[in-house]
């Protein structure tokens, strides 16, 4: 931030007593993480503090400190839209559109609160007082470090923030292989363990978290699903609402999933189609690369989506087999670029 925006920041903070944070619609590890840091900050404040969440978080964070504090839009509608009428100050964090917290949009952009983003997603668009946007940043949890660093709150905050503050870091870098070649990232984590986080405790709770389940459907992915573009350095597989109720899938299973083909010598795009479990002709899109393909590019060009560089997202309504035929277009259409 710069001065002004910290004063600016302060003020907002100190003129505050009811605060509300929200993140965007199916919540990842930076999401959860940037949301339980700052409301741990915002409640050592004194301030009264309602996190909320448009829909369900997945199993492999619950352990993160405080998520029984976290309230579901999808659950508690009328107590978050009333909130969000009596807070005075609204925390936007880790997403860049209000559209992005699906359900809660109306409520959120009807909130007379005067509202605070930070946030490392391009393209803000959000009616903010403060935007603090720096897509160049690994994560929104690298983000709220900086801020609360500069508010000069960082020495007398404990566990409850620092772990939320690595594990999403840790999680939008996955476990810092990629966007994370800032030195001060490193600088970061140094400062987090001086709060006695056991970091490598924080991997296995992400990482190594699973059900059986979710490891054979690995495999099933790797094995018969797995279609790989040798000529174009791509690959992608679908996951077909038979597939996910083979393997018990719950939320989060598919996490990780569309990173491994990249394991594949000189792949440069892998592709993952998940067709949604309730929604007819909704297919989850997620996109990832290496070196300098533009997965957002692609993402925004074909599948309503957007993102990162190496990271993005986006979604069709159509059949999965239509959303296969989606993808065929696009790596014809960015073949110059994949070879």
């Amino acid at each position: 931030m710069t001065e002004r925006e910290c004063t600016q920041l302060r003020s907002l903070i100190d003129e505050s007593n009811t605060v509300m944070l929200c993140c965007h619609q199916n919540p990842d590890g930076d999401a959860m993480g940037s949301m339980l840091a700052m409301g741990e900050v915002l409640s050592q404040l004194g301030k009264d503090v309602v996190m909320a969440v448009p829909d369900q978080y997945p199993d492999y964070l619950q352990w993160l400190p405080n998520t029984q504090k976290v309230v579901r839009y999808d659950k508690r509608k009328d107590f978050v839209d009333t909130m969000l009428k009596m807070a005075q100050l609204v925390f936007c964090l880790d997403f860049n559109s209000a559209s992005r917290t699906d359900e809660m949009a109306a409520a959120l952009v009807a909130s007379p609160a005067k509202k605070v983003l930070i946030d490392h997603h391009p393209g803000p668009d959000i009616d903010a007082v403060l935007c603090i946007s720096h897509p160049e940043a690994s994560s929104t949890c690298e983000l709220v470090f900086r801020v609360v660093w500069q508010l000069g709150l960082f020495e007398q905050q404990t566990k409850n923030y620092a772990i939320p503050v690595y594990t999403g870091m840790m999680t939008d870098t996955g476990a810092f292989t990629y966007n994370s070649n800032n030195p001060d990232i490193f600088f970061i984590i140094s400062q987090l363990l001086t709060k006695h986080i056991d970091k490598d405790k924080i991997y296995r709770n992400v990482y190594h978290n699973y059900s059986e389940h979710r490891l054979r459907l690995v495999g099933h992915v790797l094995c018969n699903k797995l279609v790989v573009d040798e000529a174009r350095h791509a690959a992608y597989f679908t996951l077909t609402r038979h597939d996910l109720k083979e393997f018990h899938f719950i939320k989060g299973d598919a996490e990780g999933l569309v990173n491994m083909p990249l394991q594949i010598k000189g792949l440069k795009l892998s592709i993952s189609l998940r067709e949604d479990t309730d929604k007819n002709n909704l297919i989850w899109v997620s996109l990832r690369s290496v070196d300098k393909f533009p997965c957002n590019d692609m993402a925004a060009r074909f599948f309503n989506g957007g993102g990162h560089l190496n990271a993005s997202g986006g979604r069709l309504y159509c059949s999965i087999d239509d959303a296969v035929k989606v993808v065929e277009e696009a790596l014809k259409a960015f073949e110059d670029t994949l070879k």
